[in-house]
């Protein structure tokens, strides 16, 4: 059975975004084999315990691939950085750009650096540190 992510990755109308799609979504689910992972906001996203922690869109600056919580990573490579809220992102558009190093260490990270995104409606807007 093809799981709703890999309808994703093959909907787009890009074979290289496809491409790094298909490498991300692999090494996501190699290197956190635990995670939940669907389709959340029309696009792949890995949960923990409910909390999302990484997932990968389709926007004109590229395939973006996203942390939660990556603003306290402290990357210099994840240099989109959410205003309102605690994420990080950085754009890939071949799959010569991605440093596979660099992605472990973000998705070990994304495991130890959490913020509650979950309750973020409970609590009004208002994030705490979970990890």
């Amino acid at each position: 059975m093809i799981s709703t992510i890999q309808y994703y990755i093959d909907a787009l109308d890009d074979e290289k975004h496809q491409t790094i799609c298909h490498l991300l979504n692999q090494f996501i689910i190699e290197n956190l084999s635990f995670t939940e992972s669907k389709i959340w906001h029309s696009h792949p996203v890995w949960f923990i315990d409910g909390n999302p922690i990484v997932g990968f869109s389709k926007q004109k600056a590229g395939i973006r691939l996203m942390f939660w919580s990556g603003a306290d990573f402290d990357e210099n490579d994840l240099n989109i950085k959410g205003v309102k809220f605690k994420d990080a992102s950085v754009f890939y558009n071949a799959v010569s750009e991605i440093n596979l190093e660099d992605v472990k260490r973000w998705l070990q990270k994304a495991e130890n650096i959490q913020w509650d995104y979950k309750n973020i409606v409970k609590r009004k807007g208002v994030l705490e540190r979970l990890k």
